[in-house]
């Protein structure tokens, strides 16, 4: 029985590991394949760190780059970042070094902690010296001592730089989908608030095991392990999404909970792998980051034993927007309610100020404690996203529905405008990935002469299924409108994905050169 002392809500990111100690000490607190950490060993290691990084001349405020895979030793680095007053910037491993050195430009940043192998390359083709340059793993080198050499002696287990919970805690990059990626700019309220209140919803506690491979840096993996780390969970770190692998730590460890975007399910899935797969300690699964449709949202609970929970949220609200509470009524094809301290409202397309009727078609605005100050000295992408009054673009379609549930009906750049017609491609993924032959389905966009625009289905067939452009044609009939029914159907072996295993709509056009 785990004994449970009064609870102190944490308002920093920095006191998160020092407050989590105090009431779990030698419980173990996260493991990765390089090993694991007790909560006492996350907050010794942590406040050592930061007092390094002091020492280096980190200062309050300053910005530090921390580009790794998920291991004890980034989490170790993540909290000595912020007990160090500097501000977090959480950059995902897999970036061109084009792409980290645009985003340690922008940000201006003073520091930047990474995989040796991402040093190197740094060194070699961007040249860029900074301050402190340090190694996430292996015994770093003359340009870029490891973080262990920077560990301070434990003259203070208690050090923290002071900060407040309105001063920036984070400048978490958006994915750039057009153009530059942009640094939405996070108080330590917004992430603190939004960790705390997903383990709320969810009911994660310190009886939880939770695995994930999401990455940490991105918003999702990030409120996953704060929430874990804050309510004595222990957290089980995987550096990438390997299926086989990660059912065998499933099943090994006793998960109680896991987390991740669709396509992780869908590769669950069609894996053989599942069928042996003991999955009896799960008590949830939650998944978010893109929209799921409903029958392999079935076929996973039927397939896990457990409920599957969806969510929504975005970089610029630190997380989560909305989800199901684990004890309440859940509906698949929602994204649930509102998340505690924020609010959300369908507004109409014509006119943002008002609100869209009860199950008309707007876009989702979120506004609350959560919500980014604004983008990083990008002044006029600001204006564009927040409104006057607070409340925050999302770039969503979405309707309200019964009880104060909302449904995502797609991205609003996403949307097809077909003869006039508009065509939302989730509506089509969801109806073509009952079919019983397909695994995972994206639906993308043609130029038509005719009709301006047209849909196209690219799809990946479950291992030794067969199916045809005609089959999948009928089976398309049946549930779907005649505009609606794409108009091209092409089986792919695989579908264009993000790091964190998001489908990737914009690059479906890659697809046409592999057609035979």
């Amino acid at each position: 029985m785990i004994e449970r002392p009064l609870l102190r809500v944490p308002v920093t990111l920095g006191s998160i590991p020092a407050l989590a100690a105090a009431r779990f000490a030698d419980k173990c607190a996260v493991t990765s394949p390089d090993g694991s950490l007790t909560f006492r060993e996350l907050d010794q290691l942590s406040a050592r760190l930061a007092q390094g990084l002091a020492q280096a001349g980190i200062r309050k405020g300053d910005r530090v780059t921390l580009c790794g895979p998920g291991s004890w030793r980034w989490i170790v680095a993540y909290y000595a970042i912020a007990r160090a007053g500097a501000v977090v910037n959480p950059v995902n491993v897999l970036v061109t070094h084009k792409e980290l050195e645009y985003i340690v430009r922008n940000c201006e940043a003073r520091a930047l902690i990474s995989t040796t192998e991402k040093i190197e390359a740094w060194l070699r083709n961007v040249g860029m010296t900074l301050p402190v340059i340090a190694a996430l793993d292996g015994d770093g080198f003359a340009s870029a001592p490891s973080i262990q050499s920077l560990l301070a002696p434990a003259a203070d287990p208690e050090f923290e730089v002071g900060v407040a919970p309105d001063d920036l805690s984070t400048i978490c990059y958006t994915s750039g989908t057009t153009g530059h990626p942009k640094g939405a700019m996070l108080p330590h309220r917004a992430v603190v608030t939004n960790s705390a209140m997903t383990a709320q919803m969810h009911g994660r506690g310190p009886e939880d095991v939770t695995l994930t491979a999401l990455p940490l840096s991105h918003v999702y993996g990030n409120v996953v392990m704060n929430a874990s780390i804050m309510t004595g969970g222990t957290l089980l770190v995987q550096p990438k999404f390997e299926v086989e692998s990660f059912l065998k730590i499933l099943q090994r460890e006793r998960a109680t909970v896991i987390d991740g975007v669709p396509t992780m399910y869908m590769y669950m899935l069609a894996s053989p792998a599942l069928a042996a797969t003991n999955t009896r300690s799960l008590r949830a699964a939650f998944v978010g980051g893109q929209s799921m449709p409903e029958a392999k949202m079935l076929e996973v609970e039927e397939r896990l034993g457990c409920p599957l929970i969806e969510l929504w949220g975005m970089t610029e609200i630190a997380g989560l927007g909305s989800t199901h509470p684990h004890l309440g009524e859940r509906v698949h094809g929602s994204i649930g309610i509102a998340m505690p301290y924020g609010a959300l409202r369908v507004a109409k397309l014509e006119n943002c100020a008002e609100d869209a009727a009860d199950c008309e078609i707007g876009e989702l605005m979120v506004r609350g404690v959560t919500t980014m100050t604004g983008y990083f000295a990008n002044p006029d992408a600001t204006r564009e996203t927040i409104e006057p009054d607070g409340w925050l673009h999302t770039g969503d379609l979405a309707r309200r529905g019964e009880n104060g549930r909302f449904y995502i009906v797609d991205r609003k750049k996403d949307m097809i405008l077909t003869g006039g017609y508009n065509i939302y491609p989730a509506e089509l993924e969801r109806v073509i990935a009952a079919h019983r032959h397909v695994a995972m389905v994206a639906v993308g966009r043609l130029p038509d002469e005719m009709k301006g625009e047209v849909a196209k289905a690219y799809i990946v067939l479950k291992p030794g299924a067969q199916a045809t452009e005609a089959e999948i044609m009928e089976h398309c009939r049946k549930h779907l409108a005649a505009y609606k029914i794409p108009r091209l159907v092409q089986f792919v072996p695989d579908l264009p994905k993000t790091s964190t295993g998001k489908i990737l709509r914009r690059e479906l056009r890659t697809l046409e050169t592999a057609r035979p």
